[in-house]
Parts: structure tokens; sequence; C-alpha cells
């Protein structure tokens, strides 16, 4: 289990511009595989268009307690990018005019700004209907100075989503370390006891679930019962949903599949489950993704490519609106990882 990320390691693969050389070359370029491009152009879906924006994808930082063997973030604790209180403010401006009913605050560790808290009491003022915080949860029992993080989020509405691999400790800490298995029962267990995942409650907590190898998930209400049954067996715990993500092809998981040889026979598992139906509905279409810097990206992912928005409109500080809906939207490769089956996105399954 790698205790940095690829970036102080010094690893190729930190390199975006290595990256999208990989995804680019290889079984693409030599035509063995169609590129996603030419794959949405069958079913008359090229060029990819924004719908109305729905959810507002915010990023406050690489920096987190946990170094996670899939991270497509490559966040960790050596990772120093933090938005600052300048970046969150143009944030809230944007908040405050936006027609996109979910905020979605994401990370590594949200929490660990140092602003974290300042900003969730202001963005809660803006009315946003959905207000989620992404928590790995092992960062409630990380250190007394989080210990209060449940209290907080009831105190402001947020709906918490949280990274869980497996039911099991072996698995879960094979992917996340040693001993984030127990301290993430242990925040569950918290966070069940002030109300959240409560069946009729509305404070939320869902789980996501993503692959610990080179494979797809599986059907997302089947693991989501799975779940439910083993988490109230062996620790009484509830929660409300389960979102199923697949892991995409880039950063850490990239780095896997070169490492263990899997990456061509990923690829074509991800081409052989492509689902045309799944293309309409991909989060970029209704989400904007702002990193911890500013900028605008299409989604998550993209951000971690930097692959920046095909709009005259680049910067949070810049925001507008209509001018950004007024795009294409940038495609590569990975992009077959949303699209497989029933499709991937931050909100789980989209077709």
């Amino acid at each position: 289990m790698a205790t940095k990320s690829l970036k102080a390691r010094n690893n190729d693969i930190a390199n975006t511009s290595r990256q999208m050389e990989i995804l680019s070359n290889g079984i693409f370029a030599n035509g063995e595989l169609p590129t996603f491009a030419e794959k949405i152009k069958e079913t008359n879906q090229f060029p990819l268009r924004p719908k109305k924006l729905e959810i507002l994808q915010i990023n406050l930082g690489y920096m987190c307690n946990q170094v996670c063997e899939h991270c497509h973030v490559d966040a960790g604790p050596d990772r120093k990018e933090i938005m600052t209180i300048e970046t969150m403010k143009q944030c809230l401006e944007v908040i405050k005019k936006t027609e996109a009913h979910t905020l979605d605050l994401t990370g590594g560790a949200p929490e660990m700004n140092p602003n974290f808290r300042w900003f969730v009491e202001e963005a809660s003022k803006a009315g946003i209907q959905d207000f989620i915080v992404r928590s790995n949860l092992t960062i409630i029992r990380a250190n007394k100075k989080y210990y209060h993080l449940p209290d907080f989020f009831k105190k402001h509405g947020v709906h918490v989503v949280s990274s869980m691999p497996h039911w099991t400790r072996g698995k879960t800490d094979k992917q996340r370390g040693d001993g984030v298995f127990d301290k993430s029962i242990k925040a569950l267990q918290e966070l069940n006891a002030i109300g959240y995942g409560k069946e009729g409650s509305d404070l939320k907590l869902d789980l996501v679930y993503n692959p610990s190898g080179a494979f797809l998930p599986g059907d997302q209400k089947a693991l989501e019962n799975d779940f439910k049954k083993a988490l109230k067996n062996d620790f009484d715990i509830d929660f409300h949903s389960l979102f199923a993500i697949t892991n995409l092809p880039i950063s850490r998981f990239l780095d896997y599949l070169i490492a263990s040889d899997n990456y061509e026979d990923y690829m074509y598992s991800l081409l052989d489950a492509y689902n045309p139906s799944a293309v309409a509905n991909v989060m970029c279409t209704n989400t904007l993704s702002i990193s911890w810097d500013g900028w605008l990206y299409d989604c998550d992912f993209n951000q971690m490519l930097n692959l920046k928005v095909a709009s005259k409109v680049k910067h949070v500080s810049d925001y507008n609106e209509e001018l950004l809906q007024d795009r294409n939207i940038i495609i590569n490769q990975h992009c077959y990882g949303c699209t497989a089956g029933a499709g991937s996105s931050c909100q789980g399954v989209v077709a």
C-alpha cells in the first residue's frame, strides 16, 4: 500500500500529458479500438453538448488523510493544493446566482481545507436544494478537531456521501489502507446515532462503491442490497443509497492497470460494455466542475487530466452560465468508463 501520491513519488503517470499520451495512442491510434469520439458518432451523439446545469461540483483541495489505491485525484497527505478563501468567495458568488440545484463538495478530503466550515456555513445560506459533502469517513476519526463533523453536517443539512469499498475489513483495507474499515464503521455509527441514514430521515447518508480490481462494478441495486444486509447484520448500520462507480483509466488506477498488465484488457472491457443510452445522461452534460484553483472543467475526471472547458469562460472569476452552456464537452478515451453498462457518474448509474 503506497503512503505517498504519484506526484510525490515522481511517477510519470502523475503527469497529465503522459496520461493523455497513453489514452490517445496504442490500441486507439492504430485503429484496434475506436476512439470515444468515433464511437459516439456512430449513434449521432457527437459532439457532446451540455444540458441544463443541475450540479456544481467544487474540489476544495487534493489534501487527504488517506492514500487510496485507485484514487483518480491522486490525493494524499503530501498534496498541498488547497482552495484559498479568495477562490471560495468567487465560488460563493456563483452558487448564489446559479440555476443548479445541487452543490457537491469534494477533494481529497474537503474537510481538511482550513476554511471548510466557513465555506459550508456561507454556502448553506444560498438555498441549494441538495448540499453534498463527499467524506472518506475516516477523517471524522482522524483527529479531535474533526470529531464534531457529524453534528456540523447535521446543523447545516449536509447530504453525506461516503466512500466504502466493501462491507468486509479485508477488501476495504486493501484498497484504502490498514485500519480504514474500522474507522469507517465507527464514523457510520456516529452518523447513524444523530439520525443520518435512517429510514424516513431527511439526513441523507449514501455510500459509494468502486471495484478493487480491473473489472466493472456489478448491478448497483444488488450491491446496495448486499451492503445493507451485511452492514445491518454485522454493525447495525443503516444508510439510504449505494452508488456504484466505474474506475476510470486515469491517475492511480491507470498506473495500476499498466503495472498489472491489465490496461488493454480493461479498455476492451469498457468498450464491450459500451451503452449508447448512457451517453445521453453522463454527468458532464448536467455538471460543472471547479478545481481548487478556480478553473472550470466538464467533469471531475477531466479536471484530473487538466482538460479545461472549451469556452471563452474558463475560470470561476469570469463565470457566465449562459456562455458556458454554449460549448462542446471535451472527451477522450477515459469517457468509456462513464458509458459502460448502466453508466457511471458521481451519483451512480445513469441509464
